[in-house]
């Protein structure tokens, strides 16, 4: 439980954010209606430290701070490869895809798809773009929060997370995307400011990094600080698994994912959309050090009997204690903080929450308002398409709620979030790909793509939730397995491209690069805001982390 003091600093967080966002959202001039574009995607007014300060607010939120948090307790640095190798991602969507999707002037992901492929991939990539939000962006956000505001504040889990739910969608819902984008740059700076308090608290109370290998050594424990574990680790995230199965998950998720992709599509320009994706690429290199490390710290205290974790042990059906790493962060913030500083760090893992639900928010009633809803009735009023994606943002936030029990159920939330990835990104991943590198890419191919790649997906995870290590299946690596349906999905879209060749229309004719030189020809801003020296600058930083970690 915490004190006054922090209650009293957590709920004025939470009512400043809620004003801000209320404020931003609904300022217009006198007698001016919102317009569908100023609600969805901001007048496509955002520059570049916008959107990269949005951009990691929709990516990182109370889950990441907690889960990852509780990687590093368990398993050490592993799971900061899935920050770092954001990185490289962020690099592929700045050259590769930004382009596309800023000159063709798209309003959606699925808008995208129609136009390099036919309506029917649209109509499949929008139902599972919805899907997915609703799932890894809003659900296990919810979930993550719960858990904390319970161990900290006594409230049951889900009393906190309708308030919160309440409380964030009402300035998303009213003020739309500028509203979303604003809050989230306060909020990013808040959870960094946060997260760095509690690691330097953290790194104090260890001692030192000598203190902290002299302890692992101790506890045979050294291949915690290894970013790269060899093939067969029982981990599962072997080096091969990282880098053949990550960017399968990566370019869903970064280049593809309707949720992170919607504040590159409001910028200003395509400069300032490619630049503001290489600036979240250097953000994402903060997480390992101020989200993962603590975790790390954490196992150290523990075991040299200067933290407590008695309240988070459990006797297993075998009779056994069994430790319940999920609240190891929540832990951090009530035994290593004073009073006040705790308030900040439970608006820091708030603002992680709410921005990540806010942009998930904003993403579902663009899809369902553009990609559904306007289908049907193409004549359909600006202010009419506004009112169904504030109802549909209303919609996502119950179903949500709802999936909570079944999601509760895995160990780890990281695993579990990136387990469900695993399954849904192969198909897409694979139709952008394909999409814009190979020219005989047709639309028929890339139809049967989504629909087979997707049961397919699906039916991998359920057979893996019902019976588990039991069956083959069950015994390949999420990692592995997303690599594994990625390479079936690309054979078939190849084999359905030959089946039915490509007729390409005027649009789809467009869409696709020659050669995998064509995107760098733009120039770019001079000087060192320019996106190849940017880019060039974030591989040679990223090489260097690795090579240190590895």
């Amino acid at each position: 439980m915490i004190s006054t003091t922090d209650i009293v600093i957590t709920i004025a967080y939470i009512l400043f954010i809620v004003t801000i966002g209320l404020w931003t959202g609904t300022r217009k001039k006198k007698n001016e209606e919102i317009t569908s574009g100023e609600y969805f995607l901001a007048g496509k007014s955002l520059k570049w430290p916008m959107i990269g300060l949005a951009l990691f607010a929709t990516n990182i939120s109370c889950l990441h701070l907690v889960s990852l948090a509780q990687s590093g307790f368990d398993s050490g640095l592993l799971n900061g490869n899935f920050e770092w190798m954001a990185a490289f991602t962020l690099i592929l969507l700045a050259l590769l895809f930004i382009p596309f999707y800023i000159r063709s002037g798209i309003s959606t992901l699925p808008d995208f798809l129609e136009r390099r492929y036919n309506r029917a991939c649209r109509d499949w990539l929008a139902f599972i773009s919805i899907l997915s939000a609703i799932i890894i962006h809003i659900a296990f956000s919810f979930l993550a929060g719960g858990i904390v505001l319970e161990t900290l504040f006594g409230i049951d889990m889900y009393v906190s997370i309708v308030v919160i739910a309440s409380l964030t969608g009402l300035y998303t819902i009213i003020g739309g995307l500028r509203a979303v984008v604003v809050t989230e740059i306060i909020q990013s700076l808040v959870l960094i400011t946060g997260a760095i308090i509690i690691t330097v608290f953290a790194w104090n109370k260890v001692g030192g990094w000598d203190h902290m290998t002299a302890i692992l050594q101790k506890e045979n424990a050294m291949d915690k600080l290894s970013m790269i574990r060899p093939i067969g680790d029982k981990s599962g995230m072997s080096w091969i698994a990282v880098f053949l199965g990550y960017p399968v998950l990566g370019i869903w998720y970064w280049c593809a994912d309707q949720t992170i992709v919607q504040r590159v599509l409001g910028a200003k320009d395509e400069n300032h959309a490619r630049v503001g994706s290489l600036f979240c690429g250097f953000i994402k290199i903060l997480p390992v050090f101020i989200f993962v490390l603590p975790g790390l710290f954490a196992y150290i205290l523990y075991k040299s009997g200067t933290m407590d974790l008695s309240s988070l042990q459990t006797v297993g059906a075998n009779g056994k204690t069994v430790l319940n790493t999920k609240g190891i962060y929540t832990l951090m913030i009530t035994q290593l903080l004073p009073k006040g500083l705790v308030g900040i760090l439970v608006a820091a893992l708030l603002s992680g929450l709410m921005s990540q639900i806010a942009g998930a928010l904003n993403s579902i009633a663009t899809l369902s308002s553009y990609d559904l809803y306007k289908r049907f009735k193409p004549e359909t009023s600006d202010k009419k398409l506004v009112s169904v994606g504030r109802w549909s943002a209303g919609i996502a936030l119950a179903v949500s709620i709802a999936l909570l029990p079944l999601l509760n159920s895995y160990q780890s939330l990281f695993e579990g979030i990136n387990d469900v990835i695993a399954h849904i990104a192969p198909p897409i991943t694979c139709v952008f790909l394909l999409g814009v590198f190979w020219k005989k890419a047709s639309a028929k191919g890339a139809q049967y793509t989504l629909l087979l790649g997707s049961i397919i997906g699906a039916s991998v995870f359920v057979v893996n939730k019902l019976y588990g290590a039991e069956t083959i299946i069950g015994k390949i690596p999420f990692m592995m397995m997303a690599f594994y349906l990625f390479c079936i999905c690309v054979f078939i879209q190849v084999i359905f491209s030959y089946i039915y060749p490509v007729k390409h229309t005027t649009q789809s004719e467009v869409l696709y690069w020659s050669s995998i030189w064509e995107p760098l020809k733009s120039k770019g801003w001079s000087g060192i805001g320019n996106y190849k020296f940017l880019s060039v600058l974030l591989l040679v930083i990223m090489g260097v982390l690795y090579i240190y970690f590895k």
